[in-house]
């Protein structure tokens, strides 16, 4: 066979077919869980993985409020917010962050290991995450993940 008949496939992203995933997130430790998904976002699990293209799956999280910490993680870290103005630096724990918005630990986390720029940006919005069980995504027919 010749050389030059192998070629590169670069996905498309009208091409990609995408499917739904559902993950429950109850005792999972949070870094791991994030890594694995952000992964299946990026579609890096997929054999026409392109870099420049969004080739990721839909994921939804289930029981986000149930994730959890390695050590002393859930008292000593701190997740910092800045309003612009003078004295309006805040900081929470994960504890007090959990009580007010559960979502927001597994979502920051995930985000975090997506691309910066407008093709995270995209890849950031088929995360679907939910503190409790139940999710409104019965109609797109899920798969159920299990990491690990």
């Amino acid at each position: 066979m010749n050389v030059n008949s192998y070629r590169t496939v670069s996905a498309r992203g009208s091409d990609v077919e995408r499917k739904w995933y559902v993950v429950d997130a109850e005792n999972q430790v949070v870094g791991r869980l994030a890594s694995q998904i952000a992964h299946i976002l990026r579609g890096k699990h997929r054999p026409n993985f392109t870099p420049h293209v969004d080739t990721g799956d839909f994921v939804i999280v289930i029981n986000a409020e149930k994730a959890r910490f390695t050590g002393a993680k859930e008292e000593a870290k701190r997740y910092t917010s800045y309003s612009g103005y003078p004295g309006g630096q805040r900081q929470q724990s994960p504890k007090e962050l959990r009580a007010r918005k559960p979502e927001f630990i597994v979502e920051n986390a995930i985000k975090g290991m997506l691309p910066k720029g407008a093709l995270g940006r995209v890849m950031f919005k088929k995360l679907k995450v939910y503190a409790g069980s139940d999710h409104p995504h019965e109609a797109q027919q899920p798969e159920t993940l299990t990491l690990g």
